[in-house]
């Protein structure tokens, strides 16, 4: 019987956490320059998400990490977060976990004072599409301020 719980990321998550990360972009063929896949601290991610307004979850299952869900402010809104690096491994996909680690991520958004989310993506990830969707993300322009020039979807949601 899966044990899924989340685990404030730290240090010790921070290699699988990168590895599922990049297995995944690999795979929907995204190992490529503009994705999270060359972000310059993706192997010390707990670094970037201990400042104050950013947040990291890794999803275990057992003592096995098999997600991560994170978010920081993001500027091109007024209150926002932007929701990032949503991954999991494919043993954990097909469960309803992404559901889960959304309103997970929301719930904490809500409780650091952000009252919306943002978030980009990649047409390649047809799967996360449909989550993103069906969480109540709505499509929108390409905001001025993206990071990610590779990414080509972009969605908003009002957390109040």
């Amino acid at each position: 019987m899966p044990d899924y719980r989340f685990y404030p990321l730290s240090p010790q998550y921070d290699a699988d956490i990168a590895r599922l990360i990049r297995s995944n972009l690999k795979a929907c063929h995204l190992d490529i320059p503009g994705t999270a896949y060359f972000d310059e601290g993706l192997d010390h991610l707990s670094d970037f998400y201990a400042e104050p307004g950013r947040a990291y979850y890794a999803l275990l299952d057992g003592g096995v990490v098999i997600g991560g869900i994170g978010m920081a402010e993001f500027d091109g809104f007024e209150s926002c977060a932007e929701l990032q690096k949503l991954y999991l491994d494919d043993s954990a996909k097909g469960h309803g976990l992404g559901y889960r680690m959304i309103a997970h991520i929301e719930e904490c958004a809500r409780q650091m004072g952000y009252e919306s989310m943002y978030l980009e993506t990649h047409t390649n990830l047809q799967a996360a599409l449909h989550i993103y969707e069906r969480s109540g993300y709505r499509a929108i322009p390409r905001p001025e301020s993206v990071v990610h020039s590779t990414m080509n979807r972009f969605f908003f949601k009002d957390l109040k």
